[in-house]
């Protein structure tokens, strides 16, 4: 029998509530949380509800004894922390954006590769049923050659206290949501070779929404993404092909609990499939754990993000800047 993987945690953030089911219904063990302030009452209170028995600094959790760890943390402390558990030998899930340019990205992949701990970059929407169905559709030209593709996702983020308003923690919509169309319309489509974007800014300076174009050569993927978009979540994906379309609406659900329902629409008519409600944090997980044991081959390596982050980067250079950017340049 395959030894349970031991976890540590950083911070008690609420996406946390998320990942600790998920690591304990692919056979782990949550042994330690890691907190900035670990006497503090919120974090005693949040260990003694999951059951944590050890509750430390981040550091403790670097030092301990645990085999991978997960980090939450507000998007400046990912390189740091994610960087020192890879050099403890330890295995590492990172939330989404793994950090927050190319250089970094490319320091945490050398260092996995270096001591041979696995690095993933946390979205969880791409080890759900709908995904793989559109990997599917595309690849499968039911659609024709794809020419476009529009993804959005954005909320209304009112708690002025949030980590997401300050640029030097690594804020903005594109960071924490616009990501998502970004990794999807390259899931699907491969890498873009440039990129144009134009964003709204706050007094402080992150993005309050961005829109951005993706450029594939015959292919052009839109993506939007907000903090003031209302009263709820916004989450769409469309793809239009030259013989069809397909339409989805929770394109980025990891674990909402509904069902999802995908359009599509080609010569021979109009049908629907639905998706029932899954835990895409738990198939993230059980995948992790599985590659970290040597029984399975990351299908989403290191490399991976730094493609990602090189995206990233690119946008906001065009934001800024108001020109096109090639991808990498």
């Amino acid at each position: 029998m395959t030894t349970p993987l031991t976890w540590g945690i950083l911070g008690a953030a609420r996406i946390a509530r998320a990942l600790i089911p998920a690591i304990r219904a692919a056979g782990g063990e949550v042994t330690v949380l890691g907190a900035r302030d670990p006497d503090s009452e919120r974090v005693r209170d949040f260990a003694r509800e999951w059951g944590i028995a050890r509750v430390g600094t981040y550091a403790d959790v670097i030092a301990s004894d645990v085999v991978a760890v997960y980090n939450p943390l507000p998007n400046d402390a990912h390189l740091p922390w994610t960087l020192a558990a890879l050099r403890a030998r330890k295995h590492a899930l990172t939330e989404k954006p793994l950090v927050l340019n190319a250089g970094e990205a490319q320091t945490l992949a050398d260092t996995a590769a270096g001591t041979g701990r696995v690095l993933l970059e946390a979205f969880a929407y791409r080890f759900g049923p709908h995904v793989a169905r559109l990997r599917e559709v595309v690849a499968s030209g039911e659609l024709g050659e794809v020419r476009a593709l529009r993804g959005a996702f954005g909320f209304p983020l009112t708690n002025p206290d949030d980590f997401r308003w300050v640029p030097g923690m690594g804020g903005g919509a594109l960071y924490d949501v616009g990501c998502y169309p970004v990794n999807l319309a390259r899931l699907l489509l491969g890498e873009p070779r440039a990129v144009t974007a134009q964003a709204r800014w706050t007094p402080g300076g992150v993005d309050l929404g961005l829109s951005g174009t993706l450029d594939f050569g015959e292919t052009l993927a839109t993506v939007d993404c907000a903090f003031d978009w209302g009263p709820v979540p916004t989450q769409r994906l469309t793809v239009m092909g030259t013989r069809g379309s397909l339409e989805l609406d929770g394109a980025f659900e990891s674990h909402s609990g509904r069902s999802l329902t995908l359009r599509l629409r080609t010569a021979s008519g109009e049908r629907t499939e639905t998706f029932a409600p899954h835990n895409g944090y738990a198939a993230m997980v059980a995948h992790f754990q599985r590659v970290a044991q040597g029984d399975e081959a990351p299908l989403f390596p290191p490399e991976d993000a730094v493609r990602q982050a090189r995206v990233l980067d690119a946008l906001f250079a065009a934001a800024r800047e108001g020109r096109t950017v090639k991808v990498g340049a």
